[in-house]
């Protein structure tokens, strides 16, 4: 299991606890954002809620997802909710706090495993969920009832995933669980086997294609998986996992993969970012970057935000750089989520920032809080939905002036 976990921002810097808590001697300070700013697109804020302590300081990412024009939450105070997508409007809540909806004990005591931490996912009616006391719950997305549960060896940090009858679900100790998706039993596991003592506070989200499990490592390794039974297809490097120290050689794959067409795009903390060949899991080319956040795609660029929330994009068939925006610069940002035209990230202190897609430029902002945002926003349709470490949620849409 891992020891210890922690984000090194720069050479004389350590952030424990992936929070943004730090000694001020040893940070560079956030770039002031421009007092005169003004924005080429217009940003509508369509409605904001909240749901119980968010992530809290447990230093995961909570983020919501949206199936069929239905937002699920969860929260790390045992609290899990459906929202409807368009107007925000709460549809159903359970809580392990005020319900005992498990069905366990007196209904006033918290079951110390339904801290939610990893997800939600849904699929059809069955959302998916993990806990900081590793156990993955089966959940009626209609009503938020309990179908099943699942015990598994470590913590939940990630979002399962959903494919067909079967739940996919990541543990923080480096294992995999193919669950099945109608009574939560076994049907595999994968053991990662090396997991460094020292790492980013992280899992990236799991990607599943093809019958293909893709996942970046904490050894810094890109991983394919048979999604039918877990067996390992290939792996490569994304970064040496090299240096005098331990922080030097800190090398965690904790964004999430990105797909495009059969191309994959993974990145690593000190390492590269790198274009691979799907089916092959054959490397095409490879950039220095070192990022602990998503990357994604828009049209011919990969965008991402490196370990100094500096924002990049490169070339998607040979890894260029298009551009490099360093207004950002140690705002300590979310990966990128594509809008439309633009790039949509979130920072330490709770504004969401619009980036033009194709120079770069800053288009426009918000401030959902004054709250962190750690998890990459979600973008659903002409919908981005963003969430802070204290489970404020807002919905945005655009419109060019």
């Amino acid at each position: 299991m891992k020891r210890f976990w922690a984000i090194a921002l720069t050479s004389s810097l350590v952030v424990l606890a992936g929070c943004h808590s730090f000694k001020k001697e040893n940070v560079e300070p956030p770039t002031p954002l421009a007092k005169d700013f003004k924005p080429t697109v217009t940003v509508t804020r369509v409605w904001k809620s909240s749901l119980g302590d968010g992530a809290a300081a447990t230093g995961v990412r909570m983020r919501p997802v949206v199936s069929d024009g239905v937002l699920y939450a969860a929260s790390t105070d045992g609290k899990i909710a459906a929202f409807d997508a368009a107007s925000g409007k709460q549809l159903w809540e359970k809580s392990t706090r005020t319900h005992g909806w498990f069905g366990w004990g007196d209904k006033k005591t918290i079951r110390p495993d339904a801290l939610f931490s990893g997800g939600p996912a849904v699929s059809g009616d069955l959302v998916a969920v993990g806990t900081l006391d590793g156990h993955v719950y089966g959940i009626n997305a209609k009503d938020g009832s309990r179908r099943w549960e699942a015990e598994v060896s470590s913590e939940v940090i990630t979002a399962p995933a959903i494919v067909g009858d079967l739940v996919v679900a990541r543990t923080n100790d480096g294992r995999i669980y193919g669950l099945d998706a109608t009574t939560g039993e076994r049907r595999w596991a994968y053991d990662q086997s090396i997991v460094p003592l020292l790492s980013l506070r992280g899992n990236g989200r799991l990607l599943v294609a093809n019958g293909v499990i893709f996942m970046g490592t904490d050894a810094g390794k890109l991983v394919a998986l048979r999604l039918d039974n877990g067996e390992k297809l290939w792996e490569q490097s994304l970064a040496s996992g090299e240096g005098r120290t331990e922080i030097d050689r800190l090398s965690d794959s904790d964004g999430a993969v990105v797909l495009d067409g059969t191309t994959l795009y993974a990145a690593a903390y000190h390492g590269e970012l790198v274009a691979i060949d799907g089916p092959s899991g054959r490397p095409l080319w490879n950039h220095a970057f070192s990022t602990f956040t998503s990357l994604d795609v828009h049209e011919n660029a990969v965008l991402g935000a490196d370990d100094q929330s500096s924002l990049y994009a490169f070339d998607k068939s040979g890894g260029a750089s298009i551009w490099k925006q360093d207004g950002l610069k140690y705002r300590w940002l979310t990966g990128p989520a594509v809008q439309g035209s633009y790039a949509v990230v979130g920072d330490m202190e709770g504004y969401v920032h619009w980036v033009n897609t194709t120079d770069g430029s800053l288009a426009g902002r918000e401030r959902l809080s004054k709250k962190p945002i750690r998890a990459q926003p979600l973008v659903v349709g002409d919908t981005v939905y963003v969430e802070d470490v204290e489970g404020h949620i807002g919905a945005y849409r655009i419109a060019t002036p």
